[in-house]
């Protein structure tokens, strides 16, 4: 390609050109050439897994070169152990959780697909040496509940109360105010209860990948009710361009192929106004879907393929399980709420470092552009 076609596929930002020449994403790799000094047998770009909407999983080029705003402290701190929480901050929440969360490093979109650029990791480093937690908040929840408190035992409690639509329809009021707060119970036996229902949540929507269960592998998700009764056609030809639902006889179709039985609930699934199943077949049908600057966006698959299929049952599954766990999580909900909690006064007060990023090791660790903001 000459200079000019580079450009326009690339298509040109304010922070990244053709001729960028940027540090490498990974430490342990040298930096590469700027693309315009790529040739035609020029080592591909690291592929790595990445959370692009809540419950989608999809794949990027893992390049410093190739991506505005990659967010160098979250890559920073992808780890083995790593939860990424999201949320809006930025607009008041909707129906539906008021998190989701998400094994790998999530698009700035993650959560709702707009106006939530939110994300919190559960460590501030990828080797878990530092939870992201309030100092001290753990030593006096152990002693109040008289048994250690782990930071996974604390974001599973957090999971357990605020993933759930009962929790932005009891607080709709208050979450105008775009804060997230969090009721804390003394009750440790609550706690414990809470935390249960959230580590298994944490489980089924990082698909196995997180909360592992004792005897279970990992990335194993549990199969729920939903079957592909009909295959969706797998050449060319027959691509799904539509799909429809069926509530009458709980049947999603994908093109000519079908999927039942699917609960009204789960088809509807909704995370702030994000309809995650429609969304995540919007994503996968022929034309596709998102927003288009550069003509590298009409490279599409050439077919639906066996994957994609075993990804819609696993969403399915996820999402069928989430819906059967709603009841209870608003139980144990209102009884938080009913019972003592603690007050903000009581905690710990909020170290000024704790509420910024990491500091970037230096550069001769050659992780990110030294222009990309934190």
């Amino acid at each position: 390609l000459s200079a000019r076609d580079r450009q326009l596929a690339f298509n040109e930002t304010r922070d990244r050109h053709v001729t960028s020449e940027c540090r490498a994403l990974f430490g342990t790799e040298a930096a590469g050439k700027a693309v315009d000094k790529l040739l035609p047998d020029a080592l591909a770009p690291r592929i790595e897994r990445c959370a692009y909407r809540s419950f989608d999983r999809q794949w990027l080029f893992a390049d410093n070169r190739l991506g505005d705003y990659l967010r160098p402290s979250l890559w920073r701190a992808q780890g083995k152990r790593q939860v990424f929480l999201s949320t809006s901050f930025q607009r008041s929440l909707d129906s539906g959780p008021a998190l989701t969360c998400s094994a790998f490093v999530p698009d700035r979109n993650h959560f709702c697909n707009r106006g939530a650029k939110d994300t919190v990791p559960l460590y501030r480093t990828a080797d878990a040496a530092e939870a992201n937690v309030l100092p001290g908040l753990l030593r006096l929840l152990g002693e109040a509940y008289k048994r250690d408190v782990t930071p996974e035992d604390f974001l599973a409690y957090v999971y357990g109360a605020l993933a759930q639509p009962a929790f932005t329809a009891r607080f709709a009021k208050e979450l105008e105010t775009r804060e997230l707060r969090v009721p804390i119970t003394k009750d440790a036996a609550l706690f414990q209860k809470v935390r249960h229902v959230g580590a298994r949540l944490l489980w089924l929507h990082t698909y196995g990948e997180r909360f592992v269960p004792q005897g279970k592998q990992r990335a194993y998700v549990p199969p729920g009710q939903a079957r592909c009764t009909k295959a969706v056609a797998g050449d060319a030809e027959g691509y799904p361009e539509a799909f429809d639902y069926s509530e009458a006889t709980r049947t999603l179709h994908v093109g000519e192929g079908e999927f039942a039985p699917v609960a009204p609930e789960v088809y509807e699934f909704e995370v702030s106004g994000l309809k995650v199943v429609q969304s995540w077949l919007r994503y996968r049908i022929k034309k596709g879907a998102g927003k288009k600057s550069s003509p590298l966006d009409d490279i599409r698959p050439g077919r639906w393929t066996s994957q994609f299929t075993s990804e819609l049952l696993e969403l399915l599954w996820v999402l069928e399980a989430t819906v059967a766990g709603y009841p209870e999580q608003a139980k144990l909900l209102e009884a938080v709420l009913a019972g003592e909690c603690f007050h903000a006064g009581e905690l710990p007060p909020v170290p000024d470092y704790m509420r910024k990023p990491p500091k970037r090791p230096p550069a001769s660790a050659g992780l990110f552009d030294a222009t990309e903001d934190d």
